[in-house]
């Protein structure tokens, strides 16, 4: 099925995360498309244009690495029909399409070069510029880096305007998002050409300006970051934080197992890269912990221990989690408990009666006297009460099947256990873990909201394409900025202002991009 055929067979209605309708243009598949570099990035990339029609031309600076590459895209197409999902006729025009090349001069009619090298600033730009000698100057050239400037690569051109960023994610003929970077110098047909190739290819672009991280790798930098400070301020151990930020967060998976699993050398040269690119801003601050991690040789599943061990008949830790614990009879709800009130809903079909009182500060009254708040980024040490519990957020608090709690100096062992089992009679796991401001999940929705809001409002990408690039690009269980509009963003940006006042470093302070979708009349709020 050529890419036309392709985009004529989709339904009129099809649309990706990001919302409105989108037609697909379609590509000629007479465009003949290279690939520098075969690794497993490179080999994702020519796999996906060349099951959408195109001649795929692959290269490597290593001998032989391209004609190996060709053999292992085979054995990929190979397995596609021994599932069903590929043809015997479409597998074989398909492999007659697909040529190794040994020299950069054989690619001289290419339409697009797509390079997936070594991460090294230097080698790209020294393969652009060789590859200007050869192609055309209509030759479409892009960058699959994931770290480096789009603009600095493009820098060393004598033609700089038809370079773009075209940033898969791994592995690439799985996941669907590609993030199309402009940079300083890319012109807008240029960008608009990459992103209806990436269309044309069963692919949802999304569009970035060039900035370090581009939007997913900046966004979600805290999902990783606040995880392993926690860790460092011993709120609790790898195993809880990922069980907490999965069962009670809704993320697929914990920040601890999720970096062993793409190798945490990898993960902590990111973060440090975006780090370094925004002059060492606190918000991006990378982690001794991991940095120690990296530096004893503990890479994740590749080395057999990270975090965790990988080694046959490793037994993987089990969360802290509490003992069943009786269920109160009643609770009283006092004010509008937000993103919590379905709390109150999952309460009552627990058989659990529930009594509302119209109070200003929304917490729910345990029947022992056991006072438990949603926390707001202070700890459960600042209210002036006993028996106080805070309880983390949650995106989805009917799905979530987990929950957080932490007690105050003062909470007895008897409020203690109340909460524990009135959140056991609506299903949730409770794990307690010391008093730290922000707890776990609202700490890192927080500040992942925040930066969401900082990166359309310097206009890195619109929310569409912010909110779908998180969704597709590390599956995200919500759409951060719709979610933050619906929950209230004083909430979020609240959360932060305390968190910063136990922390002073800039780290937490809301941006202005988060302050600027507060109603100017709950400023005082905040302060």
């Amino acid at each position: 099925m050529t890419a036309s055929d392709r985009a004529a067979s989709q339904p009129e209605d099809r649309t990706p995360e990001s919302g409105p309708v989108r037609d697909r243009v379609p590509v000629p598949t007479a465009l003949s498309v290279a690939v520098i570099g075969t690794g497993t990035m490179g080999q994702g990339i020519a796999q996906v244009a060349l099951l959408a029609g195109h001649h795929v031309y692959l290269h490597d600076a290593a001998p032989g690495r391209a004609k190996e590459a060709v053999g292992d895209i085979t054995a990929r197409l190979d397995r596609l029909v021994e599932k069903g999902r590929l043809t015997s006729g479409a597998r074989h025009q398909a492999r007659s399409r697909l040529v190794p090349v040994t020299s950069l001069g054989a690619l001289f009619d290419c339409g697009l070069v797509i390079e997936a090298v070594t991460e090294q600033l230097a080698v790209k730009q020294d393969l652009f510029k060789e590859l200007e000698k050869t192609v055309s100057d209509d030759c479409l050239l892009a960058t699959n880096t994931s770290s480096l400037s789009v603009t600095a690569i493009a820098g060393a051109l004598r033609v700089p305007g038809r370079f773009v960023g075209m940033h898969f994610f791994n592995p690439a003929p799985l996941l669907p998002l590609v993030e199309i970077v402009s940079g300083h110098a890319t012109d807008e047909a240029a960008a608009s050409r990459a992103y209806d190739i990436a269309r044309a290819w069963g692919k949802t672009p999304v569009r970035s300006a060039d900035t370090p991280g581009f939007i997913v790798n900046r966004i979600a930098r805290p999902f990783y970051a606040e995880a392993f400070r926690l860790y460092e301020e011993r709120a609790a151990d790898p195993a809880t934080l990922d069980a907490v930020l999965r069962e009670c967060g809704g993320f697929k998976m914990g920040p601890f197992e999720l970096t062993d699993l793409i190798g945490q050398d990898v993960n902590e040269a990111v973060t440090r890269s975006v780090w370094e690119s925004f002059f060492q801003d606190p918000k991006f601050t990378p982690s001794l912990a991991q940095q120690r991690l990296v530096q004893s040789g503990r890479l994740g599943r590749k080395s057999g221990q990270g975090w965790f061990s990988y080694e046959e008949g490793a037994a993987r830790p089990e969360p802290r989690t509490e003992p069943p614990a009786d269920a109160p009879a009643s609770i009283t709800v006092h004010g509008d408990l937000g993103p919590a009130k379905a709390l109150v809903k999952l309460a009552r079909q627990a058989g659990i009666g529930v009594e509302a009182e119209d109070d200003a500060e929304p917490h729910i009254e345990l029947p022992g006297g056991g006072l438990l708040f949603p926390t707001d980024g202070l700890p459960a040490g600042v209210y002036q009460a006993e028996d106080v519990l805070v309880f983390d957020w949650s995106f989805d608090y009917a799905a979530a099947t987990r929950i957080a709690l932490a007690t105050g100096p003062h909470t007895g062992q008897g409020a203690r256990s109340e909460a524990a089992g009135f959140f056991q009679a609506l299903g949730k796991k409770v794990t307690y873990i010391p008093d730290v401001p922000g707890m776990i999940v609202a700490r890192t929705m927080a500040m992942l909201i925040d930066l969401a809001a900082d990166a359309v409002a310097r206009e890195v990408a619109h929310q569409e394409d912010v909110d779908t690039a998180m969704r597709l690009g590390v599956n995200y269980p919500v759409r951060l900025l719709d979610w933050a509009a619906e929950t209230g963003e004083l909430r979020i940006a609240s959360v932060l202002r305390n968190l910063h006042t136990y922390h002073p470093t800039g780290r937490y302070g809301p941006t202005p991009g988060l302050l600027g979708r507060v109603d100017p009349m709950e400023y005082g709020d905040l302060l």
